[in-house]
């Protein structure tokens, strides 16, 4: 019995001596978050990670109030060794370690400076989340954490001046280079309006020699026109224009189908030989089937031409035309009937007026 006592009575002197010791220990509570190899995307619900977020957002609730006064960080590192080097990734763990901070930071209202990161070319594919929750806070605990506080403002306060100075020489280079196409522009009006003085004996001229030419009106039509123009001189050009189109729908039934080529000469007119008039011959075959009839054959003819050329830069250049003479067309008409065309009879037509119109393009290829 005695024995019994006297062990009793050193179980108990012992557990006096060690329990505060104990409790003037820091616990650390840690939580970990699986990534899938190679990838940084946080999935909350893969792998037990809802679990540990769980867990994690039910601490940071009960110490509230110390990690916003700056004595509890969070303790963040992010782990990567899948990848082929280690600069891919300490990336990589830099932002799996972001992405836990984000959604901490949404779900538990939490603020960056809250957080102590630090990241690893080792050890594997996670994030782990320390907080280091003491039972009883003393003064060095308090400098310690105060100044790992400062060190991450400080940090944070010069990345921030760091984006502010990059940002500022951004906008810097960007008025230089404002400033420089200004002025450019400025010079370029002052040359273009010297040369409008030069007397009209010693002007220089710039007209092109060899141009590609694209009708827009015929391209809104879904049919494609492509032409080159050679001036012979500034006063004298030679220009031709082909169209071709083949559309079908309604299982084939329906057509609109059309080959043109159409050759004219210019003569351009003023100081500036912007106006023009020209002559042009137009040829070519066609094959319409919008309704029940339709028709196919030949056209022909010509007639007189007229437009004006506005200058959009030295490469580019409008031409709105328009053209007036005679047209002869010659077709059959034809029904469509178990999928062959019958013939149903011929016919011609002539037409006098407009049969040309133009919105075209030009390119000064030399």
């Amino acid at each position: 019995m005695s024995r019994k006592i006297t062990f009793l009575t050193l179980f108990l002197w012992l557990m006096t001596v060690t329990f505060p010791v104990i409790a003037q220990q820091k616990a650390d509570t840690t939580y970990t978050f699986r990534f899938v190899p190679q990838k940084d995307m946080f999935y909350v619900p893969w792998n037990g990670n809802d679990t540990e977020l769980a867990r994690l957002l039910e601490c940071i609730e009960n110490s509230k109030a110390t990690i916003f006064d700056g004595k509890l960080p969070l303790l963040v590192d992010g782990y990567c060794n899948s990848l082929g080097g280690e600069a891919e990734n300490l990336a990589t763990a830099k932002i799996r370690a972001n992405r836990v901070k984000s959604e901490l930071i949404t779900r538990a209202k939490i603020k960056e400076e809250n957080f102590i990161t630090h990241n690893h070319a080792t050890g594997g594919d996670f994030v782990i989340v320390r907080l280091t929750v003491p039972a009883k806070e003393t003064a060095a605990m308090d400098a310690e954490a105060e100044a790992r506080r400062k060190a991450e403002a400080e940090r944070l306060a010069t990345e921030k001046r760091a984006e502010q100075e990059r940002l500022a020489e951004e906008q810097r280079k960007a008025e230089e280079a404002r400033l420089a196409a200004e002025k450019a522009e400025a010079e370029k009006t002052a040359q273009q309006n010297t040369l409008a003085d030069t007397p009209s004996g010693t002007k220089i001229t710039t007209d092109y020699h060899l141009s590609l030419r694209a009708n827009l009106l015929r391209w809104a039509t879904l049919t494609p026109d492509l032409g080159l123009e050679w001036r012979i001189c500034p006063s004298c050009g030679i220009a031709v224009n082909g169209s071709w189109t083949s559309w079908t729908w309604s299982d084939k039934d329906r057509r609109y189908a059309l080959w043109e080529v159409a050759p004219e000469i210019r003569y351009y007119m003023g100081e500036k030989k912007a106006w023009y008039l020209g002559a042009m011959f137009k040829a070519g075959q066609f094959n319409y089937k919008i309704s029940e009839t339709g028709k196919q054959g030949d056209l022909m003819g010509g007639g007189i031409t007229t437009g004006y050329q506005l200058r959009l830069n030295k490469a580019l250049t409008l031409d709105f035309n328009l053209g007036l003479g005679y047209l002869n067309a010659d077709f059959e008409k034809y029904e469509v009937i178990d999928g062959v065309r019958v013939r149903c009879g011929n016919e011609t037509k002539n037409w006098c007026g407009p049969i040309n119109a133009g919105v075209t393009l030009v390119w000064k290829l030399f």
